[in-house]
C-alpha cells in the first residue's frame, strides 16, 4: 500500500498554540530542548528504541533548529524501530516531518514503511522527488490510542535506513471527525487538506493558528484543468460557529473561498488509492455580501458521478457562519476522487476541502502477549539488532520480530494474531533469565533458547497445553523442573547441560514413553530414573521431600536438646553445684530403716542357730 505524502516544504514552521491537554513536539536527533520563532517548545529527542542522530547536509537551507536534525535507524538497530510515546488513552493527531537532504552523503534516499498503532500508514520509496528529498514533507493522521502508548514505528526495506526529523503527538476530542460513524478501529490518513482562495497557511506555512495543529494547503493545484471562471472571495469579518468543538475548524478557513461565474462548475481531482474508503469533508460560509437570502446560491455536491446533496448555505446557517458537510466514499474503483459543485441557482462556493483515507486497523497481537514479549525482551537481554520493538506480529505485511512466528488467533473474528514460536537459540544472549510473564503466551507451541548463557530458575508456569517443543539446553538454568512441564502435549524436552537440581516430575517421563524426545543429561544434581542418578530416600523434586524435612527437623531438635543438657550438666559439675547424696530427711529415715533391718536380721540368725542345735525354746515356760 502506498500513501500520498502531503506537504512539500522549503520553510518549515511549527505551531505555537494548541487546545489539547497532551502535546509532544519531539525534535528528532536533537540532544537539547529548543523554542521556535513562534514560542513553541520542542523537546530533545526521546522515546525512541534505537538508531542514531543525524544532521542535514545544508543546515542553512532550514530556518528552524528542529528542521536540521534527524534520527535514522541503520540496519544494525534492527529492521523495526519505534518511537513509543506515553500518553493517556484517547484520540490523537500525529504528524511527522521527514527529510533526507543527503545527510549520509550517499545521495540515495531510503525506502521504508511507517506504521502507527501497528497499522501501516505511510510508504516511502526511493527515489524521492528532488523537492521532497531536499526540503522535506509533512504527513499526518488521526488515530486512537488504547494501550497508554502512541507507537510510531519504522520498517527498513532491504538495508535502507528509515529517517524522521520531527514528531508531533497532539490529543484531540474523541468525537472529532465523526468518530461515532468511523469507529475507534480505523485511522484517518490525510490525503489532502485544502484551503480555497488562499495560499498555504497554518503550522508549517505561517503563524496562523489551528487548535489541532493542522496545516492547510492551497487548493489551486488540485482544481480540474477544465474548470473555468474560478475567482476568489475574501472577508475580514468574523465567522460564526468557527473554532467549535469537537473539530475546532479555524475561522481563517471560512474567510476565503472560491466561486465561479454563472453556471460554472467547481471541479477537483484528488489522487487516492483504489479499493479504499475515504472521508470527504467540505467547508462552506456565505461571505459574499451580495447574497443575503435563501435560494440565491444553491448547488449540488457530486462525488465520482453521484449526486449526493443540495446545499443552500444561508438556509442552513445564514450569512457569515461556518457550515460543514461530510460524506464517506466507499470502495473506490479508480485512483482519482472527483468532487464537483454544480450550480442550481447562482454560482457554487467552497471554503475548504479535506480528504482522509479510512484505514482499518491491521490485525495485531493481543495486549497480554505484547506485555509478555516486552518482558522477555528485557529479561533475555535481546540485542537491538534483532529489532524487538513495537507490536511483535503487526503490521502483518512486515516480518515479525526476528526469531518470532505468529499465526492467526483461533478466534478469526477477533482481528488478532498470536505468538506461536520463539526461536532465539545461539543468539549470544547473556546474563538473562526467563520472565515470569511467559505464562501469558497461551498459544506458544515452540520455545528455543538453547546455546546461550541464560540463567535463573524456570518459571512455575512455563508449560501449558499448547507447548509442544521446549529446548533450553546448554545454558545455566538453576533450580528444579516445574510441574507445569508435565504437559501431555510436549513432544520434545531438551533441558540438558544446565545446572538444574532435584527430583524430575514423574509425568515428564511420559514424553519419552509416548514417542517424544527428552534429554535431561548434564545436570549433575537432577535425580530420577536412569540415566539420572537415584534420588536419596526422602528426596523430592526440589531436594528433600516434606517428610524428609520433618525428619531432619525432629532429629536436629533432639540432638540439640541432648547437647544442651550435656552442656548444663558439665557446667554445673565444674562449679560443684551437684550433691549426689540423698536429702537430710530421706537420709534419717533410711538410717532408721537400716537399723531395724539389722536387728531383724540378727534375730533371724539367732533363731536359725538354735534350730540347728535342736533346741526350741518354750515360749510358754515361766
Amino acid at each position: 500500500m502506498s500513501f500520498l505524502i502531503l506537504f512539500h516544504l522549503i520553510l518549515i514552521i511549527i505551531p505555537a498554540i494548541s487546545s489539547s491537554d497532551v502535546v509532544y513536539r519531539i525534535d528528532c536527533g536533537s540532544p537539547i530542548n529548543s523554542t521556535d520563532n513562534f514560542n513553541s517548545t520542542w523537546i530533545s529527542d526521546r522515546f525512541y528504541t534505537g538508531g542514531s542522530n543525524g544532521l542535514v547536509s545544508e543546515p542553512l537551507h532550514f530556518q528552524q533548529s528542529q528542521e536540521k536534525t534527524l534520527r535514522f535507524f541503520p540496519i544494525s538497530s534492527g529492521k523495526k524501530n519505534c518511537y513509543v510515546v506515553p500518553v493517556p488513552d484517547g484520540r490523537y493527531f500525529i504528524r511527522t516531518f521527514t527529510v533526507y537532504d543527503n545527510y549520509d552523503g550517499k545521495s540515495q534516499s531510503p525506502s521504508f514503511d511507517v506504521s502507527v498503532e501497528a497499522t501501516l500508514v505511510f510508504s516511502w520509496r526511493s527515489p524521492w522527488t528532488e523537492e521532497i528529498a531536499s526540503s522535506g514533507a509533512y504527513s499526518d493522521l488521526f488515530a486512537f490510542v488504547t494501550d497508554g502508548e502512541a507507537d510510531v514505528c519504522f520498517y527498513s526495506i532491504a538495508t535502507d535506513s528509515p529517517v524522521i526529523s520531527s514528531l508531533e503527538v497532539v490529543q484531540v476530542d474523541t468525537a472529532s471527525y465523526d468518530s461515532a460513524t468511523i469507529g475507534n478501529n480505523s485511522i484517518l490518513v490525510n490525503y489532502g487538506r485544502l484551503t480555497c482562495g488562499s495560499d498555504n497557511w497554518g503550522p508549517g506555512f505561517s503563524n496562523d493558528t489551528d487548535f489541532l495543529s493542522r496545516s492547510w494547503q492551497s487548493d489551486e493545484q488540485y482544481r480540474s484543468p477544465g474548470g473555468k471562471g474560478i475567482h476568489t472571495i475574501a472577508t475580514k469579518k468574523a465567522i460564526v460557529n468557527a473554532d467549535q468543538s469537537p473539530n475546532y475548524f479555524p475561522m481563517k478557513l471560512y474567510q476565503t473561498a472560491v466561486s465561479t461565474v454563472e453556471n460554472g462548475v467547481i471541479d477537483y481531482e484528488l489522487p487516492v488509492d483504489a479499493k479504499s474508503d475515504y472521508l470527504v469533508w467540505l467547508h462552506f460560509a456565505e461571505i459574499d455580501e451580495t447574497v443575503t437570502k435563501q435560494g440565491q446560491r444553491v448547488f449540488d455536491v457530486v462525488i465520482n458521478g453521484n449526486n449526493l446533496t443540495r446545499i443552500d448555505i444561508i438556509q442552513h446557517v445564514g450569512s457569515f457562519a461556518a457550515f460543514s458537510w461530510h460524506y464517506i466514499a466507499r470502495n473506490l474503483t479508480s485512483t482519482t476522487l472527483n468532487i464537483q459543485l454544480i450550480p442550481v441557482t447562482g454560482a457554487p462556493l467552497l471554503c475548504g476541502l479535506e480528504n482522509y483515507a479510512i484505514v482499518p486497523a491491521d490485525i495485531s497481537t493481543p495486549k497480554d502477549q505484547v506485555v509478555a514479549m516486552r518482558a522477555l525482551k528485557d529479561s533475555l537481554n535481546v540485542p537491538d539488532r534483532m529489532g524487538w520493538n513495537g507490536d511483535p506480529c503487526a503490521p502483518p505485511m512486515w516480518d515479525a520480530w526476528e526469531g518470532v512466528t505468529c499465526h492467526p488467533s483461533n478466534n478469526k473474528s477477533s482481528g488478532l494474531v498470536s505468538i506461536s514460536h520463539i526461536d532465539v537459540g545461539s543468539q549470544g544472549l547473556k546474563g538473562g533469565f526467563i520472565s515470569d510473564r511467559i505464562g501469558l503466551l497461551s498459544d506458544l507451541v515452540s520455545l528455543n533458547l538453547s546455546s546461550n548463557t541464560l540463567g535463573g530458575s524456570l518459571p512455575s508456569d512455563l508449560g501449558h497445553k499448547a507447548l509442544m517443543k521446549l529446548d533450553l539446553s546448554k545454558n545455566k538454568f538453576t533450580g528444579s523442573i516445574p510441574d507445569s512441564l508435565s504437559s501431555t502435549n510436549l513432544q520434545l524436552v531438551l533441558l540438558n547441560d544446565n545446572l538444574l537440581e532435584g527430583r524430575v516430575p514423574e509425568d515428564l517421563y511420559s514424553v519419552g514413553v509416548h514417542g517424544g524426545v527428552i534429554d535431561l543429561t548434564g545436570n549433575k544434581d537432577l535425580c530420577g530414573v536412569p540415566p539420572l542418578k537415584d534420588c536419596p530416600l526422602l528426596w523430592g523434586k526440589q531436594g528433600l521431600s516434606t517428610a524428609g524435612k520433618i525428619g531432619v527437623a525432629i532429629s536436629s531438635v533432639f540432638l540439640f536438646c541432648l547437647i544442651l543438657l550435656g552442656t548444663i550438666v558439665y557446667i554445673r559439675r565444674r562449679r560443684n553445684d551437684y550433691d549426689f547424696s540423698l536429702p537430710h530427711e530421706l537420709a534419717s529415715l533410711a538410717a532408721k530403716r537400716n537399723k531395724y533391718q539389722r536387728q531383724k536380721s540378727m534375730m533371724a540368725l539367732e533363731l536359725e542357730s538354735q534350730h540347728a542345735k535342736g533346741f526350741i525354746p518354750n515360749l510358754d515356760a515361766k
